[in-house]
This record gives C-alpha cells, sequence and structure tokens, in this order.
C-alpha cells in the first residue's frame, strides 16, 4: 500500500491525521498517527534511496532521492519508511534532523538535505605549532564520531 489512506482533518507540519467529532473507527486513524509519531520521534534513515529496496524490515526509512522510480516516483527528498500496512511517504519541514546510517552523521533538510562538511585537518603554514595541530585534529575527530561532522 502507498499512501492509500487519505484523511479529511490532519495536522499542518507532518500531515498527522486528527480524530474529528463523531468519528468511527478512529483506531485506524489514531494507528496511522501512531506509526507517523513512531517514524519522527528519532528518525533514522538507511540512506538514501532511488527506489524501493527489495526486502525492507518495518520501521527502515531512508530519503528518496532527485529522480526516484517505481512506488518512490514523484516523492524525491520525503522520508519514505516500510511499515506492516506498506510505504509511507513524510514530506520534510525546514529542521528537520535525521541520523543517517549510511554516512554516519546527521542531516538537516534546508530545502534540501544537507550533510555536514568537515574542514581539512590542519596542515601547512609558515609556522607550525604541533601542538594546536593535534587539539585541533583530535577536535575534528570528536565532531566525526559523534556525527556532527562527516568522516568524508
Amino acid at each position: 500500500m502507498t499512501d492509500a489512506l487519505n484523511f479529511s482533518s490532519t495536522a499542518p507540519r507532518f500531515a498527522l491525521p486528527l480524530l474529528f467529532s463523531g468519528q468511527s473507527q478512529k483506531e485506524v486513524t489514531v494507528n496511522e498517527a501512531l506509526v507517523l509519531t513512531d517514524l519522527l520521534l528519532h528518525p533514522v534513515v538507511q540512506g538514501t534511496a532511488l527506489a524501493p529496496p527489495s526486502a525492507p524490515t518495518a520501521g527502515q526509512s531512508w530519503i528518496v532521492g532527485s529522480g526516484a522510480t517505481d512506488a518512490f516516483a514523484g516523492h524525491d527528498a520525503a522520508i519514505v519508511a516500510w511499515t506492516e500496512g506498506g510505504w509511507r511517504f513524510i514530506a520534510p519541514q525546514q529542521g528537520l534532523k535525521v541520523y543517517d546510517i549510511a554516512h554516519a552523521c546527521f542531516r538537516v533538510f534546508t530545502d534540501t538535505w544537507v550533510l555536514p562538511s568537515a574542514p581539512a585537518n590542519p596542515s601547512g603554514g609558515t609556522v607550525i605549532d604541533s601542538q594546536a595541530r593535534t587539539a585541533l585534529t583530535s577536535l575534528l575527530a570528536l565532531l566525526r564520531d559523534s556525527g556532527i561532522l562527516t568522516s568524508s
């Protein structure tokens, strides 16, 4: 199933379905909202994908790459997650941060998904201060290890 559920009333940021007065089968709406909330509370993506992976497991998510095909077509930059009910697409909002397993760092959405770029390790110059260079290299390594900067 690919987003076959449409809800008449949704939350403004991530389109979480809302209940309405006198609604029957409330569990459908509540369960859909819980699935989407579960995916957004601590978003982790496997990486970027242009087409659906062959054997996803429930809860796995990806960022849909530009020019995606098959079930991902038309969902560029969305977060897509496999659930028991099929694919769920979540449109990213400005400032959304996800952890990207493939790059071992966080990505932030600012019109596009941005990977942090690390400055080069210190080198060159006319005065070489080995202690300062060692401190900067250690600081950069800590930022990479914590997922703030990418290692590539």
